[in-house]
């Protein structure tokens, strides 16, 4: 086994609790990881044997482009898009973060992480 992992995927989108924050939009940051058998991919050579980490860009970013309240929910979605499309089997981690969230003081970033075993 081993993981597919993309760090750092920055998204300008429009989530938040408030309205005012649905409106304005933020910065957002999503990290993946997926655990996947390497073993036909490293032994063919063949992408068909893994999973391509652009099909996993592709569904973060249709995801990031609805508007949700929460970032459990965007954690939620992502792991359920990437399981329905990728396989039902994988094991999923995401980590989601709001940067500047506003809490009445300095943050840096607010981030929740949710995995598939949830």
């Amino acid at each position: 086994m081993g993981k597919i992992i993309l760090k750092g995927l920055e998204f300008f989108a429009h989530h938040g609790f408030y309205e005012e924050e649905r409106k304005i939009g933020n910065k957002y940051s999503i990290d993946i990881e997926v655990s996947t058998d390497f073993k036909r991919a490293s032994t063919e050579d063949d992408l068909t044997g893994t999973i391509n980490y652009e099909v996993l860009y592709e569904i973060i970013n249709d995801i990031m482009k609805t508007p949700t309240k929460l970032l459990e929910t965007i954690g939620k979605k992502i792991i359920q898009e990437v399981r329905l499309r990728l396989g039902s089997e994988l094991d999923v981690l995401v980590s989601v973060s709001k940067f500047n969230p506003p809490i009445g003081g300095i943050c840096e970033r607010a981030t929740v992480v949710i995995s598939s075993e949830e």
